[in-house]
């Protein structure tokens, strides 16, 4: 008989996460909504499914779930459309509402009501502020809307146009007549999730952000006790390994299924073989990006330098960051006569990398590495010195 895997789960932090987001103090920011952000393959996603929504629900709330990240071929304004029709879609009363608002007025024999839900969403006949208002209304609880890898609703018009929407419900909903409405978005990036709630324009400004709590010495001991391979791991030599992995524990999980098929591994060798494993498929992971990165055209891998280097200062097109293009291509030897640094030329770059994965934009032109890791392999290698902005260099910009 197949049985699930087991999971490691953190109940408590998921009750502390959870009694802050509903228990609003006066003068706190928390019903504007609260940002998590923590780096990818690090537990995130898995914490929030397995134990924050059932947390929240174990309070008294009606969990709404929303994953960007799962199918990125969808628009994310789209995504999130489609989670509050599927939250409607369990109440009959809420249909009924909205039917009667919309001006249906024949109702099928038994009292059915023939409303098409595709009538709910970003500029349609009920907008996705009524849905949640009649929602509201009629299951009478607090209403929790899990946005996970929320920073790619700022990918597109329709995203956008959905957490204005979000902030719309937000602001009825908190009000003394209904229920609450509580936004929780979560995101890889802490950069990118900031331009969510850092300036006025955005539909979460001053909303709180939050460093999620990497996973600890308890899950270590935990994934010890799990492992079942044939030589026991200690907690005191895996904990150390863990944080040289940067947390991740897909790198521990897949190093012990390699010694599992390893008949050969005995307990004296063992720990010896698992250290090495995780290391080795650390650097694995590290080449691959590596390749990545070598395989770039000149322009291509300077404007990625330069985006690293910058952080959230880069402006792709400012003359003080083409004349950093034009010293990265010195910098790599490459003669500036034989490489195309003007806009047009940028655009292509930005564009290409963008096909690739390792540069990520707003909608509004903003544009940001997609994974820290490939900053952290550019810096590693040397490839960000002397690209810093001048702000940051302390001087002016050649």
């Amino acid at each position: 008989m197949f049985h699930a895997p087991e999971l490691f789960h953190r109940p408590v932090l998921a009750e502390k996460i959870a009694k802050q987001v509903l228990t609003v103090a006066v003068g706190s920011a928390a019903s504007s909504g609260v940002f998590l952000a923590a780096p990818r393959r690090t537990g995130k996603s898995t914490f929030v499914r397995e134990d924050l929504r059932p947390a929240f629900e174990r309070a008294g709330a009606l969990v709404v779930y929303a994953d960007l990240w799962a199918n990125p071929t969808v628009d994310p304004g789209e995504v999130i459309v489609a989670a509050v029709r599927a939250a409607l879609t369990t109440k009959d009363g809420v249909v009924m509402r909205l039917a009667k608002a919309s001006g249906l007025s024949k109702i099928a024999v038994g009292g059915a009501v023939n409303f098409d839900l595709d009538r709910v969403g970003l500029g349609k006949e009920v907008s996705l502020s009524d849905a949640l208002v009649a929602l509201s209304d009629e299951i009478k609880q607090v209403i929790v809307l899990i946005i996970d890898e929320a920073q790619h609703a700022i990918t597109t018009d329709a995203g956008i146009a959905a957490l204005f929407a979000l902030k719309a419900a937000r602001d009825e909903l908190n009000s003394t007549q209904h229920y609450g409405l509580r936004v929780v978005c979560t995101g890889s990036n802490r950069d990118k999730l900031a331009m969510l709630r850092n300036s006025k324009e955005q539909a979460f400004y001053g909303a709180p952000m939050v460093n999620f709590p990497m996973l600890g010495k308890d899950f270590i001991e935990w994934f010890c006790q799990k492992a079942e391979l044939s030589f026991p791991l200690s907690p005191e030599r895996v904990w150390p390994l863990f944080a040289e992995a940067a947390y991740r524990p897909e790198l521990l999980g897949s190093a012990a299924d390699t010694l599992r098929f390893n008949f050969d591994v005995g307990a004296d060798t063992g720990p010896d073989t698992f250290e090495n494993e995780v290391r080795q498929l650390a650097i694995e992971l590290s080449q691959v990006q590596r390749k990545v990165i070598r395989s770039l055209t000149p322009i291509q891998q300077v404007v990625l330098r330069v985006v690293a280097a910058s952080g959230s200062n880069y402006a792709p097109f400012e003359a003080a960051t083409m004349a950093l293009y034009r010293k990265g291509l010195q910098l790599a030897g490459e003669a500036e006569e034989d490489v195309r640094v003007d806009v047009p030329g940028v655009q292509q770059a930005l564009l290409a990398l963008q096909e690739k994965k390792l540069i990520w934009k707003a909608a509004r032109g903003v544009y940001a590495i997609e994974e820290q890791t490939v900053a952290d392999i550019l810096a590693a290698d040397g490839l960000l010195k002397g690209l810093e902005p001048a702000a940051e260099q302390g001087g002016v910009a050649p």
